[in-house]
């Protein structure tokens, strides 16, 4: 066996066939999905909708219930997801799976690009001032250079 006839996995070799796309709750993360959607169905590829449940161990270390609460974010988000996919459904069609990692925002993505083997990564521009000082999760997903990343304002 040569080492062409390999069955490894390569990027991007014929189109994506999963696109990654980080929902927060956020407008521009709603648009983000939207504009995924819209790929993933056109190319005809898995729609990989991500929520990265943050760790929050100072809530955690001050009796806050963190763990119930992103999950209840988790949950919400689904529901809406579905609601909106119910409202298309007779016009267009896209294979989709919901995954929740755990981290901080980049990292989450990250974990959950390479382990869903990411074909590109969409994310939504950053509704956050406090980005300025650590730098927004699109930046730093693009300064990776891992995938192809797309950021919708």
């Amino acid at each position: 066996m040569t080492d062409q006839q390999h069955t490894r996995f390569e990027r991007g070799t014929d189109g994506p066939k999963v696109i990654v796309v980080g929902v927060d709750g956020s407008q521009s993360s709603f648009r983000a999905a939207a504009y995924a959607g819209g790929l993933a169905r056109r190319q005809k590829a898995l729609l990989a909708i991500v929520y990265v449940q943050p760790v929050m161990a100072a809530g955690a270390s001050l009796g806050i219930p963190t763990v119930a609460t992103t999950g209840e974010v988790a949950e919400e988000l689904v529901r809406e997801i579905r609601t909106a996919i119910e409202r298309v459904k007779d016009v267009w069609d896209v294979r989709w799976e919901f995954h929740t990692f755990h981290g901080d925002p980049y990292n989450g993505l990250v974990t959950a690009a390479e382990e869903l083997t990411a074909d590109a990564v969409v994310v939504g521009a950053s509704e956050s001032a406090g980005h300025r000082i650590v730098g927004s999760v699109a930046v730093r997903l693009v300064k990776a250079g891992r995938w192809p990343v797309t950021v919708v304002p």
